[in-house]
C-alpha cells in the first residue's frame, strides 16, 4: 500500500540522481502501464490517475495521448482539449493531435476554432481529404454553405470515394434547394455503401422538397426496408399522406406506427393533426395531450406553454 501512496504522491519531485531516475523511470512505467491496463477494461477514473501521476514524472507524449482517450471516454472533452493544447505544444506538426483536437472541439460546439486547425493540416498535409471535409463540417455549422460545398469538392476530387463528403455535400445542396445537384451526390452515396439507410432518407427528402411524391414515397420505405426502427421515416411517409390529403390512410398509418412504439410523442402529434384537417378536434385534442405527455420538452408543449386555450390553434397555428 505504501508502495502505490508513493507513486501517487503530487508532491514536487526533488532533483534525482542517477540511481534516483531509474527508480523514477520506473514508477513511471509502472503508472503508464497500469493506467493502459485499467482504460481497457473501462476504470477510467483509475487510468486517468495514473497517466496523470505519470505526467508528474517526466513528459510523454504517448501518455498524453491516452489520457485524452480516458478524458473523452469519462465525458470530459473540456479537460481532454487541455491536454491536447499541450500536445500541440509539444508537436506543432503532428496531424493525429490536430485531427483529435478537432473531434473534440466538435463535441463542444466551438465550431469556429475547428477551421484553423484543418488548416494547419491542409498546411502540412495539402492532399488530406478528412482535413477538407472536416473543415466543411465547421463552416456548416456556422452557415458558410458555399465555403462548405468548395471544401467538400475538394475532398471529393482527393478521394472519389468518400461518401460521408458526398452525402453531407447533399444535404447542403438540399438545404440550398439545389435538387438536381442533390441527387446526384446522393446516388453516389447509394453506390458507395447501398444498405446505407440514412443515404435513402435524404434521397427521399431531397425528392420531395423537388415536389416528386411518388419516389420520395419510395425512398422513405426502402429506409424502413433496411431499419424497421427508423422513426424519421414513419414521420415522413405520414406526413407525405397528409400532404397528399389522405387523411384516413395516415391516421391507418400512425395507427400502425403507435402500436410498434407506443412512446414516440411525434407520432401522436402527426396522428393529431390528420384528424383536425378531418374535423375531428376531441381526437386531435387527446393525440397532442398525449404528445406532450411523452415529450414535454418538444415543440408542441412549447408552443401550447401549458395554456389549454392554446390547443384548439395549435395546428393551425405556428407548429404545422
Amino acid at each position: 500500500m505504501g508502495f502505490f501512496k508513493s507513486l501517487f504522491s503530487s508532491q514536487p519531485k526533488e532533483p534525482a540522481n542517477e540511481g534516483g531516475r531509474k527508480i523514477e523511470e520506473k514508477n513511471f512505467d509502472i503508472l503508464k502501464y497500469d493506467g493502459v491496463r485499467a482504460q481497457k477494461i473501462h476504470k477510467l477514473a483509475y487510468a486517468i490517475r495514473c497517466f496523470e501521476e505519470a505526467l508528474n514524472i517526466q513528459e510523454d507524449f504517448e501518455t498524453r495521448s491516452f489520457l485524452v482517450a480516458a478524458y473523452v471516454a469519462s465525458g470530459k472533452p473540456e479537460e481532454a482539449l487541455t491536454v491536447l493544447d499541450k500536445m500541440r505544444e509539444l508537436k506543432p506538426n503532428d496531424v493525429d493531435t490536430l485531427l483529435t483536437r478537432i473531434q473534440v472541439l466538435f463535441m463542444l460546439e466551438k465550431d469556429t476554432e475547428v477551421i484553423p486547425d484543418c488548416q494547419a493540416i491542409i498546411a502540412i498535409q495539402p492532399e488530406n481529404a478528412t482535413a477538407f471535409y472536416l473543415m466543411a463540417r465547421a463552416k456548416h455549422v456556422t452557415n458558410d454553405l458555399l465555403g462548405a460545398i468548395a471544401d467538400l469538392t475538394r475532398a471529393v476530387t482527393l478521394r472519389e470515394d468518400f461518401a460521408d463528403a458526398y452525402q453531407l455535400r447533399a444535404e447542403i445542396l438540399l438545404k440550398m434547394q439545389q435538387g438536381t445537384e442533390a441527387l446526384e451526390d446522393i446516388q453516389k452515396v447509394i453506390e458507395l455503401n447501398p444498405e446505407e439507410d440514412m443515404a435513402y432518407l435524404l434521397k427521399g427528402r431531397i425528392h420531395a422538397m423537388m415536389g416528386e411524391i411518388e419516389q420520395a414515397d419510395a425512398d422513405f420505405h426502402q429506409v424502413l426496408e433496411l431499419n424497421p426502427f427508423n422513426e424519421e421515416a414513419t414521420l415522413l411517409i405520414g406526413r407525405l399522406l397528409i400532404t397528399q390529403n389522405k387523411l384516413d390512410e395516415a391516421i391507418a398509418f400512425f395507427d400502425e406506427a403507435i402500436e410498434n412504439a407506443p412512446d414516440q410523442g411525434k407520432f401522436y402529434s402527426e396522428r393529431g393533426r390528420a384528424k383536425n384537417l378531418k374535423g375531428d378536434k376531441a381526437g386531435a385534442f387527446e393525440d397532442l395531450k398525449k404528445s406532450i405527455e411523452l415529450n414535454p420538452e418538444g415543440e408542441e408543449a412549447k408552443l401550447v406553454e401549458g395554456s389549454h386555450s392554446n390547443f384548439d390553434n395549435l395546428y393551425k397555428g405556428g407548429l404545422y
